[in-house]
């Protein structure tokens, strides 16, 4: 519970950066992700907590407008869907429906986004490792932006946290995508 407390109060913290000096240019403490639902927590605190974080993207929302964003995310949305090996056709629908209704995701059509989402899905459903490579691949190409790379983590976060269950699973592929962004998990509390 004190991880927990910690977290919170770092998310606050950071959307107090966002709004006042916009602290997103990297370094150390510059964005922090969290394990939204991680021992224990209610699912009311949790909820709050992924809010903190939708509003500390949605501060930076106008500097991922990018193709590199919104690949990398896509990706990340689907291997967060697909962490546990299988996605059912409401799982689907209910992370496409987080998708459309993200604000930062906003910036883009949302038939790419749907287009993007369900290539990923589909091939981390046929054959999950090359999926996975494949998908990787795209979260790399968000490297170059510290400010966007930090973003793709972070929109996992969300997505993984907003049904107030955060697996196991879902931590391993943000702590992999991490490393494709060579960023530091610890970053995130991953």
């Amino acid at each position: 519970m004190a991880l927990f407390d910690r977290l919170k109060d770092q998310a606050k913290s950071l959307q107090q950066q966002a709004q006042g000096g916009r602290g997103t240019t990297g370094g150390h403490g510059s964005q922090t992700g969290s394990r939204p639902g991680s021992h224990g927590g209610s699912s009311g605190s949790r909820a709050q907590l992924v809010g903190l974080l939708k509003n500390q993207l949605g501060s930076i929302k106008t500097e991922l407008k990018s193709g590199a964003y919104r690949d990398a995310s896509m990706a990340m949305c689907a291997l967060v869907a697909a962490a546990d090996g299988q996605v059912d056709a409401s799982e689907m629908q209910q992370m496409e429906q987080m998708i459309l209704s993200n604000e930062v995701l906003q910036n883009f059509p949302p038939e790419q986004l749907r287009q993007r989402f369900h290539k990923h899905v589909d091939q981390l459903t046929r054959n999950f490792p090359q999926g996975k490579a494949e998908a990787m691949q795209d979260i790399a190409k968000a490297a170059k932006k510290p400010t966007e790379a930090r973003a793709v983590i972070q929109t996992g976060i969300v997505i993984a946290g907003a049904d107030g269950h955060f697996s196991q699973a879902e931590q391993m592929v943000l702590r992999e995508a991490c490393a494709a962004l060579g960023l530091n998990p610890a970053e995130f509390q991953l």
